[in-house]
């Protein structure tokens, strides 16, 4: 019945598809998969509590995400469940296939694998991901792993207040190397944090994230932390992390491995609310503040000079030992973008007696397009092509993977299998953004990949199951979790198998 029922959804959606394919063209130049070099790599992505679910089978602990979702923080939806991948891998894997997906990035529970956060392994987390990965290479997909993906072990947050210790420097590093250790014969790209600038701001300003800390009267329902400072230290241990992490790969692993250790950053395409100096330098003082925060450290050996002067002592500094660290611990970095702001100057802030990384920023933002983080985003591909001319010019053109791309619809509880199929938005979305890339590779940014977010429809921080960015719809309502493809599934598989030569989007670089 489950095979009838994914039959008949692939027939009806035939012809949507076509009509899909037909209403996003556009009579411009014509781009394919054959025109990007032969070692880009095109993927999709998930992470740990966004699909596993089993939280509390096979010796898996709490993180601080799990902790998070059962505060009711998420629309009242947990992973518990999720997508059931954990179960489920191996059908997971064959959808992948069947869109020709060349690459997987997906990440590892930290306490699945050594539920204290350190110490022993658990042999079924270890029997888990060994499974998942070798399923993905006998398929010939490249799995992209990510170490941590918002979700601390709730142990070391309990024991010494997590990414506020020095002390997680350590339990991440050797986190990393069972990692390296245990996978590394099959893994050649690794991701230490994902988003380690929203991250902390999240979790250490606003409160809106895991570990949900924050002061007043920047957070919401604050009960503990201290958002003028607490952000900034969290992210200069999580460099001293990554910084750590990455050396010790390259000093034990790289010469017989051969592969490649990153950190992701969240970014904005930017545009200057008004032509006013102000607002153009309130612009620049974003990109500081976003991107520098956690580029120019790894780049150059210390945080941006912006940064330095505003914030001040608020601000921890490298000891020169840390700043040898750090400076060129990385292979590449992971960019995650999504849509465009419009910014607007705002440095009268910086007179209030308390401050937080908003303040310190001094910049208002407008979401582009009228849109909103819980409605659909603009389609806004310069936003992307902006950001990674902008890291060209500024970071010395470092390697780059498209770590995160995507386009949420609206909430799923409302709809059915029929209506959510039929995400011809996304199809345009995707389509544009991929465009955007390869114009980006044309003007020389050393862009190596793009993995287009997400795999599934799966368990987001914000609203739980409501927002979906999948490229399989997933019916939470059947107690089988079935998948069903996407008008966005069948696009990118006709693109990623050169079956589909796709016209350009004139709006690419309307705004660049």
């Amino acid at each position: 019945m489950e095979l009838f029922k994914k039959k008949y959804w692939t027939l009806m959606l035939l012809p949507l598809v076509v009509l899909a394919f037909t209403s996003v063209l556009s009579l411009v130049e014509a781009y394919s998969r054959t025109d990007f070099p032969p070692d880009f790599v095109f993927g999709s992505g998930t992470s740990a509590y966004q699909v596993e679910g089993a939280a509390d089978e096979d010796g898996r602990t709490p993180s601080i995400w799990d902790v998070f979702a059962h505060a009711g923080h998420s629309g009242q939806a947990t992973g518990d469940v999720a997508c059931d991948q954990y179960h489920k891998y191996k059908e997971d894997v064959k959808l992948m296939k069947d869109i020709g997906l060349e690459a997987y990035r997906f990440s590892i529970s930290w306490s699945r694998l050594l539920p204290s956060g350190r110490g022993p392994v658990n042999p079924k987390g270890l029997q888990y991901y060994n499974n998942l990965i070798d399923e993905l290479i006998t398929h010939g997909i490249e799995p992209h792993v990510t170490l941590h993906h918002f979700d601390l072990p709730q142990a070391l947050q309990d024991e010494y207040g997590g990414w506020l210790s020095q002390e997680s420097v350590r339990d991440f590093t050797d986190y990393a190397d069972t990692c390296f250790k245990e996978f590394g014969d099959r893994v050649t790209q690794w991701t230490t944090i994902t988003e380690a600038n929203v991250f902390s701001l999240g979790g250490y300003d606003q409160g809106i994230t895991p570990p949900g800390r924050c002061s007043p009267p920047f957070g919401l329902n604050c009960t503990k932390g201290n958002s003028s400072i607490e952000p900034y230290i969290a992210v200069h241990n999580l460099l001293l992390a990554h910084a750590s992490a990455t050396n010790l790969y390259k000093k034990q692993y790289k010469d017989k491995q051969n592969g490649a250790v990153g950190i992701s950053v969240y970014t904005y395409g930017t545009v200057p609310l008004t032509n006013s100096v102000e607002d153009k330098q309130a612009a620049a003082r974003l990109n500081d503040f976003l991107i520098g925060w956690i580029m120019h450290p790894l780049v150059f050996g210390d945080y941006p000079e912006t940064m330095k002067t505003i914030v001040g002592s608020r601000l921890p500094a490298f000891t020169a030992d840390e700043s040898e660290q750090v400076k060129g611990a990385f292979d590449f970095f992971g960019v995650i973008n999504y849509m465009a702001i419009y910014v607007k100057d705002n440095s009268s802030s910086q007179t209030q007696n308390l401050h937080d990384f908003t303040t310190d920023m001094a910049v208002i933002m407008i979401l582009y397009g009228n849109t909103s983080f819980t409605s659909e985003y603009a389609n806004t591909p310069w936003s992307l092509q902006q950001v990674l001319l902008y890291i060209k010019e500024t970071y010395d053109n470092p390697p780059i993977y498209i770590a995160e791309n995507g386009l949420h619809k609206t909430p799923q509880i409302h709809k059915t299998p029929q209506t959510s199929l039929e995400d011809t938005t996304r199809v345009q979305y995707l389509s544009s953004h991929i465009e955007a890339v390869l114009q980006s590779l044309r003007k020389g940014s050393n862009v190596k990949g793009y993995f287009q977010w997400s795999l599934l429809d799966l368990f987001e921080l914000f609203r739980g199951y409501e927002m979906t960015y999948g490229l399989y719809y997933v019916d939470y309502k059947d107690p089988y979790l079935t998948r069903y493809p996407k008008l966005s599934a069948h696009w990118y598989s006709s693109f990623l198998m050169g079956t589909l030569h796709h016209q350009s989007h004139a709006s690419s670089s309307s705004a660049l």
